[in-house]
């Protein structure tokens, strides 16, 4: 039986996510926990998040998470939610600028573009995804399919492999990034209907391999 863990480091729609993947995996365990213990014992890892990246990165070093995620990114099937993909990189520009986990290599930028442009920011609602890669967590998920996004900034990774899709406001932006055991995307599967619970339930039955 997978067992899977949310991670909890106070912020974050947590709640929603847990809830959404009892839904698509009823004979899975899923618990919300910052326990190092319950992390080490689940087979499948979910990174969720919202906010700001500075409360995101304090919260995580000062509930001593940081090791543990780097761990776990490396050896468990491991996804990571907005805010939760937008940590996973090198630096990002909010707040100042902030150092991130560099699970991936590269920065998150502010939609500058966008609000150039007059368009909203942060952009807000139903954007089609177009898949750059061929991966598992796609299955069942038909290309240019509508998922939920909340963002002002978005991940601009070094190394265009590892995008997994993208999506577009004033101009292309990453949705999705993948590597090895890691997926992350930038928009909300558990607020995207059947396109995103088709993704939370093809990473429950994911092995990490690609």
């Amino acid at each position: 039986m997978s067992r899977i863990a949310v991670i909890d480091y106070g912020m974050g729609n947590l709640r929603s996510v847990s809830k959404a993947l009892e839904n698509v995996a009823p004979d899975a365990q899923v618990v919300v926990s910052a326990e190092a213990a319950e992390i080490q014992a689940a087979s499948h890892i979910v990174f969720p998040g919202v906010g700001a990246i500075r409360d995101c990165m304090s919260e995580l070093q000062s509930r001593d998470l940081l090791g543990l995620l780097k761990q776990a990114a490396s050896e468990k099937p491991f996804l990571g939610i907005c805010l939760g993909m937008q940590a996973m990189l090198s630096f990002s520009e909010e707040n100042n600028g902030v150092t991130g986990l560099g699970l991936f290599s590269g920065q998150v930028r502010y939609f500058k573009q966008a609000a150039a442009a007059g368009l909203k920011v942060p952009h807000m609602g139903w954007n089609q995804v177009y898949q750059r890669q061929a991966h598992p967590l796609w299955q069942g998920i038909a290309d240019t399919s509508r998922f939920y996004f909340v963002h002002s900034y978005y991940a601009d990774p070094d190394k265009t492999v590892e995008i997994a899709g993208e999506s577009s406001y004033a101009h292309s932006f990453t949705a999705a990034l993948a590597r090895d055991n890691i997926f992350a995307v930038q928009f909300h599967p558990e607020k995207s209907q059947h396109a995103g619970l088709q993704l939370l339930k093809n990473f429950v039955q994911w092995d990490g391999q690609v």
